[in-house]
């Protein structure tokens, strides 16, 4: 019988990708997700893409009593967990929505998997727990720094929160994958990064700038101590993303994880600046865009990028597409979106 996993935040972007990456691995999937970043019509893009119906339910994970509906109903094998507020920005401007949201939902997941005894939790953390680290690039024995936004700040929280919950209730065991910038779209265009108003990340204010919806891409600083001014991050496609979750799953359930709590790097150990994302982008889209050079953007750290090996080694995964390929895949989205709201 398939195992079966909750995917909290499945609607969204990384956990949209994911759900694909497990319904085409053999596993089942129940998506949990209130909508407040993502759209619904997702859904049918998963099913496009899978032949498959994936139960969904909207629910917000800091309701207590209705995700326990949703444990209660379904038998679950493991919970990948990427219901999360993720602006930089927005979380300097809103630290509460930022420390409200993404603690306790967290802490209703664990308390219901032990409520129902699931012991299998990967948890969607993120390379801002390094800060500006002092030496590049980093692995998981870099040391994690005092985080520069309330939302870095959380996903530190939130590893510790499972690190002790881990140590005190033996039934469960959790995988942190600390994500680098994931970028571009799935190969097929039916579903990719989808944000609502105007765009926190990099990329789709690329796409958009290009298709004409915004008149123009701010890059934030060009005075930065990088190669070209720009800052600096490791960009990896959504997809490879997607699998190493699968990966994790996998190991938890196939009883291979080492400790009680694991920490993965995710990303392809290449740093890559803001202006080569832009020109890169031209490039393999042949398109002109239409950017300026404007003042750096608060919480912003300058540069950050994986070493991968640990993960590479340990959990057998690696980084495959290239920066080329991904920005394609994310233009391709841009334009399949464009092409439906013009139906």
């Amino acid at each position: 019988m398939a195992k079966t996993v909750l995917v909290t935040g499945g609607t969204g972007y990384i956990g949209s990708h994911t759900t694909v990456e497990l319904l085409e691995a053999g596993y089942d999937v129940v998506i949990v997700d209130n909508l407040s970043n993502s759209e619904k019509s997702v859904l049918k893009g998963i099913e496009k893409i899978t032949g498959r119906k994936v139960p969904f339910r909207k629910v917000d994970c800091g309701d207590l009593s209705r995700l326990r509906g949703v444990f209660a109903r379904h038998p679950f094998d493991a919970v990948i967990h990427f219901a999360a507020s993720k602006a930089v920005g927005e979380s300097v401007e809103q630290p509460l929505l930022y420390y409200r949201n993404n603690l306790v939902s967290l802490m209703n997941i664990i308390q219901l998997m032990r409520e129902y005894n699931v012991p299998n939790l990967v948890f969607s953390s993120s390379c801002t727990v390094y800060g500006q680290a002092e030496k590049l690039p980093v692995s998981e024995q870099t040391p994690r720094r005092e985080a520069t936004s309330p939302y870095g700040n959380t996903k530190h929280i939130c590893e510790d929160i499972i690190r002790d919950s881990v140590a005190a209730y033996p039934g469960i065991r959790s995988i942190a994958l600390r994500y680098f910038n994931p970028i571009g779209a799935h190969p097929s265009a039916e579903i990719g990064e989808l944000p609502r108003g105007v765009p926190n990340n990099l990329i789709p204010f690329v796409t958009q700038t290009a298709a004409g919806i915004r008149p123009m891409l701010s890059v934030f600083g060009d005075d930065y101590n990088t190669p070209d001014g720009s800052c600096i991050r490791d960009y990896i496609n959504v997809t490879d993303l997607a699998k190493a979750h699968v990966v994790a799953v996998d190991r938890m359930t196939g009883d291979r994880m080492k400790s009680g709590f694991e920490v993965f790097n995710v990303g392809t150990g290449r740093g890559v600046s803001t202006l080569e994302v832009v020109r890169t982008f031209e490039k393999v889209n042949n398109l002109k865009l239409n950017y300026k050079i404007v003042g750096r953007r608060p919480g912003d750290i300058e540069a950050v990028w994986a070493d991968p090996a640990y993960a590479n080694d340990e959990l057998g995964w690696k980084a495959e597409k290239s920066l080329e390929e991904t920005l394609r895949s994310a233009w391709a989205w841009q334009q399949h979106l464009d092409g439906k709201k013009s139906e």
